[in-house]
């Protein structure tokens, strides 16, 4: 069709003085860093599940194909991806399209030529999730960016943000710039070198302080650094050191803490010492009491039954004995294994052996085995055994897995990890489960490179739900590493017996949206307040950002840094987008962007910009550059005083503005393919002037596009596993 015939079927579809909507079926616009200007017939309350919208172009340069797909949105000079469609070889998907100069090569079934002045019109189908794109959790613009010729080209890139119904903006916790927003790491917070060389860790439920059953460092001999450590859990410091009980005489010695069994009620802990001691002792004691028991080595220990007495595994004996007398009230000798974990909120115990690859279920009540079952991967390497309180889980390590079984012994998931899994807390409070593992130290094995790592999963669904950390120097020649967690998660305690130190671990949160703002439409001289904020540890900073070119680019708000930005609204902002960074340690979070509508004042004039548009009008074109916009007397971003008709620039002709000391759009020119005004008399709008209007394309099949990304090496998307956060 022909300039003029376009002119006059807009100018039939739209009745004069019309506003252009501001609901969620009005055209958004944006502008390109070469003056292309995109256009989407809708850009949010979508239907997630599917909707098709027209997308018009004008101004692309004739000499590079583009693609026109629904991306997520990765900001400035970054490319769009992954984006939406993918290899339909039957022509049936219109999720994204193809447009190239005139005559390209692959023009035809697979691509659409541009028109004219490098226009284009196309209709695209999106919905909210496919093909490894999830915009409940990502931004998500409809995009322009070059094709698979020219990937690296980013003067293509025209984005347009869109949103779901369902999906306010700042939905899902904003864009995590670096890291996804509410991203969970954690970061060493201190070193405690207090208690010799550590071998098991419990953080008292009622006192709060650290246990620490520690052994002696052989590298410190003038110093016998045996016993059990009471410390303080922010700073390290020894508030006791408890190194004799009762040896098989009855006599004190120096006597390493092996395994600490459980608390005492208000403080203090009972414990197992070499070779067959079971002691008790709390912050203060000279000494701590025990018992010495007959028969071998003790391998394991947990709370009995009753109070005062303490399940035991001597080896492949389980028995449950008298803390005061040592004397056993009940055992059983199972097929083979030294460790376990008692759930006694299920009267079970889990008794772990790796040599024949078996767990067995022993019940507490009848003091019988009444199931066993296979650890896979055992390979005769000793892990550890530990059971969620919540859900009687049974966790075990194996090698470098950890094997999850559910209460009734059914294995439900395996846990994969670089380095041996060597021990586990659980968080109630949090759902957390917090697996420490350590490298097996034999440099010689190309596996090995002598850090180990703190791994954090869901209990629930077994996702991660930390960024895995590195524990440099934690291996695993010296002795099992321990973990202990605080409740909530905040603070964990891990040990690392080869340097001899405790590392105090702290949680971070990359900033989280918890108020984003919302679209705003406002009248000339109307205050403004836009409201966000976010939650994050440490606590993020804000500052506040606006882009006066469609978000293409962005620069910071002159001193705004609160979460509520107030300032009164000028028609040189109309169309502006805001949004509020948050920062911390851990990471960069935005809102999705907002768009500010500012309409005239009856008799009012365009003063220009203000405070928040970062200067008078802000934009970097001036008015009726490329043929402005034509609604408000020239380019809408370029501030300044309305009066007369715009020039319309080099490509509008006549163009029309707004009458002088008028704030409303009046009739002007002719109007030509750049300019025209929004409403009256003669003057044309086009797709320049913020409608759809058709070029006369005929969209071509696209029955074998997706076989010429693929060819050519850049498809729109790559199918990904979904990321879980936070998290990650």
């Amino acid at each position: 069709l022909s300039a003029a015939a376009v002119a006059a079927l807009l100018l039939a579809a739209v009745p004069a003085g019309a506003a252009v909507s501001a609901d969620a079926s009005a055209p958004k616009s944006a502008t390109g860093p070469r003056g292309q200007k995109l256009t989407v017939s809708a850009g949010t309350g979508l239907d997630p599940a599917g909707q098709k919208i027209r997308v018009t172009g004008e101004g692309y340069g004739t000499t590079a194909g583009i693609y026109v797909a629904l991306c997520k949105d990765n900001g400035a000079n970054r490319v769009p991806s992954p984006c939406l469609g993918g290899a339909d070889m039957s022509g049936g998907s219109k999720n994204s399209q193809w447009i190239v100069p005139p005559g390209d090569p692959y023009e035809g079934e697979l691509a659409l030529p541009f028109g004219p002045g490098g226009t284009f019109d196309v209709e695209i189908e999106i919905k909210a999730e496919g093909d490894g794109l999830d915009c409940a959790d990502v931004p998500c613009s409809v995009v322009t960016r070059a094709d698979h010729r020219s990937s690296g080209d980013r003067s293509q890139d025209v984005r347009i943000p869109v949103t779901f119904a369902g999906q306010e903006p700042g939905e899902g916790g904003g864009e995590g710039v670096d890291v996804p927003a509410g991203t969970v790491s954690y970061k060493p917070a201190a070193e405690f070198t207090s208690a010799g060389k550590p071998l098991d860790l419990l953080l008292h439920p009622e006192s709060k302080k650290l246990y620490v059953g520690a052994d002696n460092l052989p590298d410190t001999a003038d110093v016998d650094e045996r016993g059990l450590y009471v410390l303080n859990p922010a700073d390290g410091k020894a508030e006791s050191w408890i190194s004799d009980a009762p040896g098989s005489t009855g006599a004190l010695r120096a006597s390493a803490a092996a395994r600490i069994s459980g608390p005492l009620p208000g403080d203090g802990v009972v414990y197992n010492y070499p070779l067959r001691g079971v002691g008790s002792a709390k912050a203060g004691d000279a000494a701590a009491s025990g018992v010495w028991l007959a028969g071998s080595t003790i391998t394991d220990i947990a709370p009995g039954t009753a109070a005062g007495t303490v399940l035991v595994a001597q080896g492949s004996k389980l028995s449950e004995i008298e803390t005061a007398t040592g004397a056993a009230t009940r055992s059983l000798t199972l097929p083979g294994g030294n460790q376990f974990a008692a759930d006694h909120e299920r009267d079970a115990v889990w008794f772990s052996d790796f040599a024949a690859g078996k767990l067995h279920r022993v019940d507490l009540d009848s003091f019988t085995v009444t199931g066993s079952f296979d650890l896979p991967g055992a390979d005769g390497m000793t892990g550890f055994t530990e059971t969620d309180p919540v859900s009687g889980a049974v966790w075990v390590g194996v090698n470098r897995s950890v094997l999850v079984f559910d209460a009734t012994g059914k294995l439900v998931k395996t846990l994969v990890g670089k380095d041996l899994a060597r021990d586990a807390a659980f968080d109630a409070e949090s759902g957390r489960a917090f697996v420490v593992r350590q490298d097996g130290g034999d440099l010689s094995d190309p596996a090995n490179d002598n850090n180990g790592t703190l791994t954090v999963y869901g209990t629930e669904d077994f996702a991660p739900a930390a960024e895995e950390l590195s524990l440099p120097g934690n291996h695993s020649q010296s002795g099992a590493a321990a973990v202990a967690v605080e409740p909530g998660g905040a603070t964990v305690f891990v040990s690392s017996p080869a340097e001899g130190k405790v590392t105090r671990l702290v949680r971070q949160v990359s900033p989280l949206v918890t108020q984003a703002p919302a679209d705003r439409s406002v009248k000339d001289g109307e205050e403004v307040s836009l409201t966000a904020r976010a939650e994050g540890t440490p606590e993020p900073s804000v500052r506040w950002q606006v882009s006066t070119d469609g978000a293409q680019t962005w620069r910071e708000v002159e001193g705004a840094a609160e979460p509520v930005l107030t300032f009164t609204a000028r028609t040189a902002q109309d169309g502006y987008r805001y949004r509020a960074e948050f920062r911390n340690d851990v990471g960069t979070t935005r809102t999705a962007p907002v768009t500010l509508t500012v309409t005239a004042a009856a008799g009012g004039t365009d003063t220009g910009g203000s405070d928040a548009s970062g200067g008078s009008g802000g934009a970097a074109n001036g008015g009726g550059d490329a043929g402005g916009d034509g609604s408000t007397g020239g380019d809408t971003t370029g501030g300044g005083t309305d009066g007369g008709s715009s020039a319309g620039g080099s490509d509008g002709g006549s163009g029309s503005g707004r009458a002088s000391g008028s704030g409303d759009s009046t009739a002007g020119g002719t109007g030509s393919t750049g300019g025209g005004g929004v409403a009256g008399g003669s003057g044309a709008q086009t797709a320049s002037g913020g409608s759809l209007a058709a070029t006369g394309l005929t969209v071509i099949s696209v029955t074998l596009l997706a076989a010429a990304l693929v060819g050519g090496g850049a498809l729109l998307h790559h199918r990904a596993r979904r990321r879980t956060t936070g998290l990650a």
